[in-house]
């Protein structure tokens, strides 16, 4: 990645803005430089937290699956089936990480291969009703999953974390007024950034590391 042209305190306040969550228009505002430099720098700091940001090795003990659809207001079917819309499938372990990534499609040899990489055997995997979890019935993970056609938790029977993520990533997306889908794998990475390193003084210190280590 090549050296940026900007001033190192340029480059500071830029990421710090990033940190606090500031659009490209706004930082751009209060740094005085133009917003389309501002809009780069950005994409570039999400390409630096996707390629450097290391989510752990395998998840263990009690993991929450489920997937998501991402993308604008559109008319007709929400969620599963829905058209135009960028399907994710996600993974939490309780009180610890997020691990979220594109999917073509929610079926099951579609799923199964990214649990099976991501996940220790013998974990506990929660899921909802959905047919594309069937498949973790007769597999060498424990299988829990709750009906939410007619309860949201059972005790410790839920996927509220995971939903969780997907209310905070959402929230998180809706500020760009629209994400190019080419560029929605770094958005993405950057949610679960985020969701994961929660101390803004920690988010920070990553990334003025990272800039110093690949961009000068």
């Amino acid at each position: 990645m090549r050296k940026s042209r900007l001033s190192k305190h340029k480059q500071n306040r830029l990421i710090e803005l990033f940190v606090a969550g500031a659009t490209a228009r706004t930082a751009a505002s209060l740094v005085g430089i133009n917003k389309t430099t501002t809009s780069y720098y950005f994409h570039r700091l999400r390409g630096l937290i996707y390629r450097n940001d290391d989510n752990g090795g395998l998840m263990a003990r009690e993991i929450e699956v489920d997937e998501s659809y991402f993308g604008g207001k559109r008319k007709g079917k929400r969620g599963r089936g829905a058209s135009g819309k960028v399907p994710v499938f996600g993974l939490l372990k309780r009180d610890g990480r997020v691990y979220a990534v594109p999917i073509a499609d929610a079926r099951s040899n579609t799923l199964m291969p990214i649990i099976r990489r991501k996940v220790k055997p013998d974990s506990v995997v929660y899921s909802d009703s959905f047919r594309g979890y069937n498949v973790l019935d007769v597999s060498e993970f424990k299988h829990l999953r709750i009906n939410h056609s007619k309860i949201f938790a059972d005790e410790e029977n839920h996927i509220n974390g995971i939903e969780n993520f997907w209310s905070q990533a959402k929230r998180q997306l809706r500020k760009f007024n629209g994400v190019p889908r080419g560029h929605f794998p770094l958005f993405l990475k950057e949610c679960e950034w985020r969701f994961n390193n929660s101390d803004p003084k920690s988010q920070l210190s990553q990334l003025k590391q990272w800039v110093r280590d690949n961009m000068g």
